[in-house]
């Protein structure tokens, strides 16, 4: 009897973007990927969903772009700031950009990249597969143990990947340690259909010196997000939303039927506890975290999604350029770190520099 399930190059924690991405360009250049995802399914809401320039060029450099865009995305033709229902300035875009951030519905993206992954022969996708403990010979990590469908499997690999998202269980297995960076602030979102009149644009306001910003979204929908004080949300849902709603109506007054008929109560809501983070190191024995489960960003800016698929990008570029997978080590894992950490960190920087001074945008000139 064999003492694993499964065997493969390439074991990937997570079917998010970066995760599914890395999958994707591994397994179309003949190295044998596994990608375990803990859910059933990849529809998952409110998650990021902006594209910048950096997002875009990459699904360009693969060929993932025109197909995305045929699915269905939505480019933002301005950034608007707002005071009592009037815009008072107003951001468009370099003509060679073209846009300011593009909304992709994750389904979209995830969706087409693992359309386009599963005719693969050296792609395996595991749904509904939960990760359990780390495999490990001879100081090295070889694998993990999950729970699949109620049943034990084990996967050997000769590299295990973590894209699980900010509660890592790949980085908790590993021990790897990793900051918090709290931001003062938690996030709620709510989703709204747009009248038909609104134009693809971020609008951003400030009510009581909190941050309001409206995404639209591909599909006729307006995301809302509303910054709070952190830790305040159980307080305020003692509290009738009304006066809540009545601030949200004051700032964008031509939402006020949709707002009203939309959002009844508090659990039309969905909170989101904001935090940053930084791990101590990327790599660990055969192991490399990536994405939210390496760097938490803040919602500030949009950048999570591109960041951890620039982080898919050039570690499949690293890999991809081994003349095995039984060749990688710990040199090639930590040239992917020292290629991304800075660049990371330095983001995280400007995230926290922009919400200190988001504020200083209402002062008049």
């Amino acid at each position: 009897m064999k003492s694993y399930d499964y065997k493969t190059d390439v074991c990937i924690v997570g079917a998010g973007p970066a995760g599914a991405l890395l999958a994707y360009l591994l397994s179309s250049h003949n190295i044998s990927t596994i990608l375990v995802e803990r859910n059933t399914h990849i529809n998952k809401e409110f998650r990021g969903e902006h594209l910048n320039e950096t997002g875009e060029a990459i699904l360009r450099r693969y060929g993932l772009f025109d197909e995305l865009e045929n699915i269905g995305l939505l480019r933002m033709e301005s950034v608007e700031y707002w005071d009592h229902g009037e815009v008072f300035k107003k951001i468009i875009p370099d003509e060679r950009v073209n846009h300011c951030g593009i909304h992709v519905p994750q389904k979209h993206l995830l969706g087409l990249i693992l359309k386009k992954s599963e005719p693969l022969n050296d792609f395996n996708l595991l749904l509904n597969t939960k990760v359990t403990a780390l495999l490990e010979e001879d100081g090295q990590f070889t694998g993990v143990k999950a729970i699949k469908d109620g049943k034990e499997i084990t996967i050997k690999s000769s590299l295990i990947v973590g894209a699980d998202g900010r509660f890592s269980t790949v980085r908790k297995l590993a021990k790897i340690p990793f900051e918090k960076i709290k931001h003062g602030y938690d996030l709620l979102w709510a989703r709204i259909p747009a009248p038909e009149d609104w134009e693809p644009t971020v609008r951003m306001a400030l009510i009581d010196n909190e941050q309001l910003a409206l995404f639209t979204q591909q599909g006729g929908y307006i995301q809302i997000g509303w910054n709070i004080e952190e830790g305040t949300y159980p307080e305020l849902r003692k509290h009738s939303i009304t006066p809540f709603i009545d601030r949200l109506i004051e700032a964008f007054p031509q939402l006020a039927n949709t707002v009203r008929a939309e959002i009844q109560s508090w659990d039309d809501f969905v909170l989101l506890q904001v935090q940053s983070s930084r791990s101590e190191n990327w790599v660990k024995k055969n192991l490399v975290i990536i994405g939210d489960a390496a760097h938490t960003m803040s919602p500030t800016g949009a950048i999570g999604i591109n960041s951890a698929m620039k982080d898919a990008d050039v570690l499949f570029q690293i890999l991809n350029d081994a003349d095995s997978m039984e060749q990688v080590g710990s040199i090639e894992l930590q040239l992917f770190e020292q290629l991304r950490r800075n660049e990371v960190e330095a983001q995280q920087k400007e995230q926290l520099q922009k919400e200190e001074s988001f504020g200083k945008q209402f002062i008049p000139v």
